[in-house]
């Protein structure tokens, strides 16, 4: 099936991709246009634009000259050039509601329409299959994983990156207590192929090439016809334009929730797998630098290199003027507990050598020494020396 899909591209960019992408469609017009909201979480019941043909019974007759023209090619492909032929752009409802309704079922599950049972025959889809097709633009569809409990969603696309057009058909319905038509459509699905069968047993109908959507696009004999039908099956995995398929962030499960990571792989995320390896490598290599640029003959843990911590945070020294003892150390970051141990040491014995001089000065030949304090901080740090 398929239940969510991306179209996140702006709108004059996107009506720009696909006249370039399918010159041959001689697309000229998007009808409601401004109905269309850019998203990467397109959910059912939201509006979004597919590719149609232009169709009398929907857009009003042709002039005399296109009908006798629509006459003589009845049995024939149509001619994208024709004028009654052209493709259009239109913003449609995600969730098809026939035209027979007068009432909008909400409990009705339109999103996706069964390929083999429009080949077969029958049902809700009989009466507008050969004269209401579309294509339904994208960049790529969801699928979620069952693992167990979990549901993992996936984001399948082209590998080139280039839009996607997936098989669907459409309905106009205007309904009771409304004056405006109301346009919806449905995605085709048909079976999953081997590629992606672990995902899912079903995927929808994409048409990657031109002959596929020329196929599909071409109502002129307004039944449905064989070579429709050959277009209904699943994506060859030797296609010309393959597909790849990832896991995305779980986000993309919550309708409303909108964000252009969720088209992204989770692993190649700022906040993904890659991402936190690339930044511990970059902490790693920033260490290894930080111990090759060490004054030689000082030890990497001494009292005096303190600039980078056992957590790996950047820490700096202040400034020593020349003449002057050594200063206490600003600490940027949360030390290490040691570290704050012989800070606090260091501080106490400036305190004892301060009052030292100032006996000296006033009890001069008797000397006062910190040796105490100074072995209170050895004992603490072994490998650190105090000048």
């Amino acid at each position: 099936m398929c239940g969510r899909f991306a179209l996140g591209v702006p709108r004059q960019r996107l009506f720009q991709a696909v006249r370039e992408e399918h010159p041959h469609l001689d697309l000229d017009q998007w009808v409601d246009e401004d109905a269309f909201q850019p998203r990467f979480n397109v959910a059912p019941r939201s509006r979004s634009p597919v590719i149609r043909r232009h169709n009398t019974s929907d857009d009003g007759p042709a002039t005399d000259s296109e009908d006798n023209q629509d006459q003589e090619d009845a049995s024939q492909p149509a001619n994208p050039r024709s004028p009654s032929r052209r493709a259009v752009m239109h913003t449609m409802k995600w969730g098809l509601i026939p035209h027979w309704s007068k009432h909008e079922d909400t409990n009705l599950n339109t999103i996706n329409a069964k390929g083999e049972n429009l080949v077969e025959g029958g049902g809700m889809w009989n009466s507008i299959k050969g004269k209401k097709r579309c294509a339904v633009v994208c960049q790529g569809y969801y699928e979620w994983l069952k693992k167990g409990k979990d549901r993992l969603p996936h984001f399948t696309k082209h590998k080139d990156g280039k839009l996607m057009f997936l098989a669907g058909l459409y309905d106009k319905v205007t309904l009771e207590g409304s004056i405006e038509p109301l346009w919806t459509f449905t995605i085709v699905t048909t079976d999953a192929n081997k590629q992606l069968s672990w995902l899912h047993d079903r995927m929808p109908v994409v048409l990657s090439t031109q002959a596929q959507l020329d196929a599909w696009l071409d109502t002129s004999s307004q039944t449905w016809s064989e070579r429709a039908a050959r277009v209904i099956r699943p994506h060859s995995s030797n296609a010309t334009r393959s597909l790849e398929c990832y896991a995305v962030p779980t986000d993309v499960g919550k309708v409303g929730a909108e964000s252009a990571t969720f088209i992204e792989p989770v692993a190649k995320r700022r906040d993904g797998i890659q991402a936190m390896f690339a930044k511990q490598s970059k902490t790693a290599a920033s260490l290894k630098v930080a111990e090759t640029e060490a004054p030689a003959g000082e030890s990497s843990g001494s009292a005096k290199d303190f600039g980078v911590g056992s957590s790996g945070k950047r820490r700096r020294e202040s400034p020593q003027p020349t003449g002057q003892r050594e200063p206490s150390i600003e600490v940027l970051d949360s030390p290490p507990p040691a570290a704050k141990k012989i800070h606090v040491a260091r501080e106490e014995n400036d305190r004892v050598v301060a009052q030292s001089e100032k006996s000296k000065s006033s009890l001069p030949g008797s000397p006062v020494t910190a040796s105490k304090t100074t072995n209170k901080i050895a004992q603490l740090s072994p490998v650190c020396s105090l000048p």
